[in-house]
């Protein structure tokens, strides 16, 4: 009682002198899952030129969402965007060590800032059934680019408002509703596993599969193993199936996360690629190669 009838008047004081003196601090923390984006332009993209439009690629993504951080994700403070209003400012973070030119944008409402670091947040790795039971709950949500939050987050809805009511459905894309292959897997893993899939090629160790056809990968591949490239990763859920979101650009109301038979998906990805040890791998006829990642602790 003590520490908490002297820390939360620090803790507001520490806020309010930011505010007032319009400086950023060293550090921050995620008070709920937040977005973090590639550029800072975030009234851009949640209205558009209307007030009530999603700026979007042909493929209906915004390409500029990297990863939605878990609550409670640290960030180094790096600056603020000049004349950002609400605040943009830009971070790093340990939770998405994928080096970026520009640096990645965050609207500073999502957080709590600290004039130390914090500690990192805490990672807890789901036992292998609650895994799998979360991967299938997934089954029939949207493919968003960078999205690894299925519920989405309508705080959105408030703090970037349409300035028209949304069709029906809209809703769920402006609170970025969705799942990208790799994200697929980071939620269900609580935020535990690599977010991108260059970093999952080398996640965990290899699995045996060089020169083997698809039979042959099927007959070996376990539960959450990963059949991955850079690009995108398959997720094995038993002997005879796996589970995957991918984006069908052009193809209405398709893409998603699906469960797929485990056969016809291999035979589909060898038609173009190469089951290889090491992805580091490169094939004298430059044809591209996947491999399979054994990641969950025996």
């Amino acid at each position: 009682m003590m520490i908490a009838g002297w820390v939360l008047p620090w803790f507001l004081a520490v806020i309010a002198s930011f505010a007032v003196a319009g400086e950023v601090p060293p550090y921050a923390v995620a008070r709920l899952p937040t977005p973090v984006f590639s550029e800072p332009e975030f009234p851009k993209l949640f209205g558009g030129s209307d007030g009530s439009t999603l700026v979007r690629d042909r493929c209906g993504q915004i390409r500029s969402l990297e990863f939605i951080a878990p609550a409670g994700s640290v960030f180094t403070v790096r600056g603020m965007v000049p004349r950002s209003s609400p605040a943009v400012w830009r971070v790093t973070t340990e939770e998405y060590p994928y080096p970026d030119r520009g640096g990645y944008f965050i609207d500073s409402r999502f957080l709590s800032p600290s004039p130390v670091k914090p500690p990192e947040r805490v990672r807890n790795l789901p036992e292998r059934g609650e895994v799998l039971r979360r991967l299938a709950a997934s089954t029939g949500a949207p493919y968003v680019w960078g999205g690894n939050l299925r519920a989405g987050l309508p705080e959105l809805l408030t703090l970037y408002p349409p300035t028209s009511p949304l069709s029906a459905g809209a809703g769920e894309a402006w609170s970025l509703a969705g799942l990208d292959c790799s994200g697929l897997l980071y939620e269900a893993t609580g935020g535990v596993t690599p977010r991108n899939t260059s970093a999952l090629i080398g996640y965990g160790r290899s699995v045996t599969v060089g020169g083997l056809d698809a039979r042959g990968i099927a007959a070996v591949v376990r539960p959450l193993d990963l059949i991955v490239w850079s690009g995108h990763v398959m997720i094995v859920i038993d002997s005879g199936r796996l589970i995957e979101s991918r984006l069908k650009c052009g193809d209405s109301g398709a893409g998603g996360v699906a469960v797929r038979p485990l056969g016809a998906a291999l035979a589909e990805v060898m038609a173009t690629r190469t089951p290889v040890n090491d992805y580091r791998e490169r094939l004298p006829d430059g044809r591209k190669t996947f491999v399979v990642r054994r990641w969950y602790p025996e």
